[in-house]
């Protein structure tokens, strides 16, 4: 069966529907559904896509391409609807370059069913269900009527009202009442209160508003409206206004683009980010800025404190609503945002929720009952909050779940015991029983899903490494799982989860014995949120063995579908001791960052063990860990790197004083401050001042895990970042363009062949990194759609310069990898010097041994430019792993 794969869309949550669909293709069933990418850009047309740009880390990556975008020295990437205007003539053609337009009347040619992805407008909200009917297609998730519901939440508080579902109080406020007006009905609900837009999802539009003159700016603020001061624009340095304009056309966060830019009662839309920054710097006087997409109505909802959750309902096989164990989401901020839901480790996403069976049964009932109550079909996933007297407040149902790796959509599933691409087939499988009384759909064949998978030949068992004690141990658990996923598709490995605990996490009454240990881990547990939670559901289970009555009653209830789909009940996870790793896998993937993974030390057990794993060998992970001794040994065969010098806790401790004149002494302020054998952008500062360098130092020293308020108010540390404490950081120049040249960073993926006897290194195109900040920060690296990356990188804009300047960037980088002894596949990261008329020049700044194997991690954008998908990438990294144990001494 074709099943078309809607996702991307027009809405403000495009990137989380491009995740969402990437992971649905990768994920879905090989053996009974042919996955077809349809891409829905942000002007309504369709596209079939070409696979490469699946893997690509935001919609701008890709879309519209490279080619097509204005030249100009501003460091952005743009979405479609930004350049529509200027290119329409040329749509089709913009199109083409990336896949196949296709219009609503073709779909029918290339597709069976349609799974849909898509979120907010023109997505859950009936328009696209109703034009798949009038196609037709059968489609996944609730219909026309249940999608309109769950895309208004002043419809949904209306009806769960006359319904009796407990929901906060509310009230409707007007953009063109008075200001008056709000407070009044603000002091009705009470303060504090949340301020809502009425359509959008993934928090985009939502802010709490703790006392009555904020209220105003967050009702500006979720309507998508912005007061533009002119002196105080002025006032900013480029710098600062490049930042603030960022900020503005940021479609999470705040405007976006198109907007609308007032000035004397008139008008005037603007759709680029350059054209806007020229009017803001010409402005001498205030103007109200518009999105495009701006509202004139929001909702004032009275904030409930207690806990927040969200649920999961399906449909059983003969047509009753099922709840699947709630998750509990605990939070550093008030409200769960944009990057506390999407960006790893950021907030703690407990599943199941902790409570008596009873008030679970309880919570599950309610949801049940109000999914069937709004008319929403197949599956809902529906918020609320308990507050303290354990009463139960919905605030948001949904028609879509998001559907990341880790999404609530599939750990609660695997919870039950349902694989995610179990869970995916369930869904399609109810989907078109649901649709098959419409007249316009055509019958499917649903006995045949039932039928056993065709026995396949022996897999090759892979041990996937994740987890570990670094402060990227949460990117960790994000790569892990994809490869598990990637490598679960294929027909030729078993993938196996291992997580590796930090022992020193574990109380001594367990007996875990040296630092870290290595568990078995089932499904359930991999799809946790991140690191720390998997490490304490393993910790809790030993400590208090699983008998909750009340996960073990919805384990039950689920086994009519775990039935349909011949899937078994969740297990727990088990130790395996040093001498029993060989009997469970033939080959150990290690999907660690940092230490233990990427310092050699798992690999030299490994090697003790006879089993084969990916990577650099024990020498060059023990040089590479480390970014000091990397960079020393570069320096010395004439390759450039920053200047640089370590910082020693000791001699801190002993002296700041001269500590920090030791510092200033060779490196002029600003510079860039590092953990030495960190990545991930973990801790990577630029440091302006001798007061943000004692800062730094006193948290990088500091002796407790919690960060001290003041260095973190200095450095301006956000919710939740994680900060390592160390005995050790690195200080380095800060590399910096200069006038008139073409800087950037670039980061190169490499994967080396064994012939003969003799390796041969695979330099792939560099891509390009555009940082919005001081240094390329942990968002623009893994939160979906925050990252700008060009892949091949924009060294010239004339195609023999371009190719010069690409091979000559790689033949550094295979020198530098052939000096430190890699193998296998590595990062590099990179500045790249373009003088005009000049030789361009590289100067190196990490080698990351391990790199992140995330979704759209950059070396999975530069391994399609070459035809390997990222399953023949791993396949390849494996082959590779092999071949070098085999000619191992120590090698059984």
């Amino acid at each position: 069966m074709r099943v078309g794969i809607f996702f991307g869309g027009l809405s403000r949550e495009r990137e989380i529907s491009f995740a969402g669909g990437r992971t649905v293709f990768d994920l879905l069933d090989k053996s009974r559904f042919q996955p077809v990418p349809i891409f829905v850009d942000s002007v309504g047309r369709l596209i079939l896509l070409h696979w490469p740009n699946l893997y690509k880390g935001s919609i701008r990556d890709f879309y519209p391409p490279a080619a097509y975008t204005p030249h100009t020295a501003l460091p952005f990437q743009y979405y479609a609807e930004q350049l529509y205007p200027e290119l329409q003539d040329h749509w089709t053609e913009l199109m083409q370059a990336v896949g196949r337009p296709l219009s609503w009347e073709e779909l029918p040619q290339y597709i069976d069913a349609a799974f849909l992805t898509l979120h907010g407008l023109g997505g859950e909200d009936g328009s696209l269900q109703g034009m798949l009917e009038w196609l037709g297609i059968p489609y996944t998730g609730s219909g026309l009527y249940g999608s309109a519901v769950g895309m208004d939440k002043q419809r949904q508080k209306q009806l769960m009202q006359l319904a009796g579902f407990s929901t906060p109080a509310y009230a409707v406020v007007q953009l063109a009442e008075s200001a008056e007006e709000w407070h009044a009905k603000a002091a009705q609900i009470g303060y504090p209160l949340v301020v809502k837009h009425p359509t959008q999802g993934s928090s985009i539009g939502v802010r709490i508003v703790q006392q009555a003159s904020q209220l105003a700016d967050a009702i500006w603020q979720c309507s998508f409206r912005y007061l533009h001061r002119a002196a105080a624009w002025h006032a900013l340095d480029e710098a600062d206004k490049l930042q603030q304009l960022h900020r503005l056309t940021d479609i999470r966060h705040s405007l976006g683009l198109p907007l609308y830019v007032q000035l004397d009662g008139e008008e005037r839309l603007i759709h680029r980010p350059d054209v806007l920054l020229d009017l803001l710097n010409s402005l001498q006087q205030d103007a109200l800025l518009r999105a495009a997409d701006s509202t004139d109505s929001l909702l004032l909802e009275a904030f409930v404190a207690g806990r927040e959750f969200s649920v999961i309902v399906i449909e059983q096989p003969d047509g009753s609503p099922l709840a699947l164990p709630p998750t509990e989401i605990i939070k550093g901020a008030e409200v769960f945002d944009y990057r506390s839901k999407y960006l790893p480790g950021m907030s703690r996403k407990l599943t199941p929720i902790r409570m008596d069976a009873e008030a679970l049964g309880d919570l599950c009932r309610q949801a049940e009952a109000l999914k069937d109550f709004l008319g929403i079909e197949v599956y809902a996933r529906l918020d609320g909050l308990i507050d303290s007297r354990g009463r139960v407040y919905f605030n948001d149902p949904n028609t879509t779940s998001g559907m990341l790796p880790s999404s609530f959509f599939f750990h609660q599933a695997a919870e039950v015991g349902l694989h995610p691409s179990q869970f995916l087939t369930y869904i399609l499988q109810r989907s078109l029983q649901r649709r098959a009384a419409h007249p316009r759909m055509p019958r499917q064949p649903l006995a045949t899903w039932q039928q056993a998978h065709a026995q396949q030949g022996h897999k090759l068992r892979v041990g996937v490494l994740l987890g570990g004690y670094s402060s990227e141990r949460h990117i960790s658990v994000e790569s892990g799982r994809n490869i598990y996923e990637k490598l679960s598709a294929s027909t030729d490995f078993a993938p196996i989860p291992i997580f590796v605990l930090d022992n020193l996490r574990a109380p001594a009454s367990l007996g875990l014995e040296g630092r870290f240990s290595l568990w078995q881990l089932p499904i359930h547990m991999l799809l946790k949120d991140n690191a720390d939670d998997i490490a304490d559901r393993i910790l809790n289970g030993l400590l208090k063995p699983e008998s909750d009555a009340g996960i073990a009653a919805m384990r039950q209830r689920a086994e009519p579908v775990r039935a349909l789909l011949g899937a078994a009940a969740p297990v727990p996870p088990r130790l395996l001791q040093q001498g029993e790793w060989r009997q469970v896998m033939d080959f150990a993937f290690i999907a660690l960052h940092g230490r233990p993974g990427e310092d050699g030390t798992l690999q030299a057990l490994l090697e003790q063990a006879g089993i084969p794993y990916n990577g650099s060998p024990v020498p060059s992970s023990q040089i590479t860990i480390d970014k000091y001794a990397t960079t020393e040994l570069l320096m010395q065969a004439g390759l450039r790197a920053a200047r640089h010098q370590l910082v020693h806790k000791a001699q801190w401790q002993q002296d700041p004083e001269a500590a920090c004149a030791a510092v200033e002494a060779t490196l002029p302020y600003p510079l860039i401050a590092k953990p030495h054998d960190e990545g991930c952008s973990s801790a990577v500062k630029r440091i302006k001042t001798r007061a943000e360098l004692v800062a730094y130092a006193s948290l990088m020293f500091r002796t407790e895990d919690a960060l001290p308020a003041g260095p973190a108010q200095v450095l301006n540390l956000k919710a939740g970042e994680e900060f390592p404490h160390k005995d050790t950081f690195l200080v380095e120049h800060l590399i910096q363009g200069q006038p008139g040249e073409r800087f950037m960073e670039v980061t190169v993926g490499l994967l080396t062949h064994r012939e003969a006897g003799v390796i041969r290194y695979e330099v792939f195109e560099p891509s390009e990194a555009l940082a919005t900040g001081e240094v390329l920060s942990l968002e623009e690296k893994f939160l979906a759609g925050e990252g700008q990356n060009i892949t091949p990188a924009r060294f010239s804009s004339r195609a023999s310069e371009q190719a010069a300047i690409s091979q000559l960037v790689r033949q550094e980088i295979e020198q530098a990898a052939r000096l430190l002894g890699v193998e296998g596949y590595a990062r590099i990261d990179a500045f790249v010097h373009i003088p005009p008329g000049g030789a361009a020049r590289v100067s190196f700044i990490e080698v990351n041994s391990l790199p992140g194997m995330t979704p759209a991690t950059c070396i999975f954008h530069q391994t399609a430019l070459v035809g390997y998908t990222p399953l023949d990438f791993m396949r390849r990294i494996i082959a590779y792993g092999q071949q070098r144990m085999a000619t191992l001494p120590t090698a059984p």
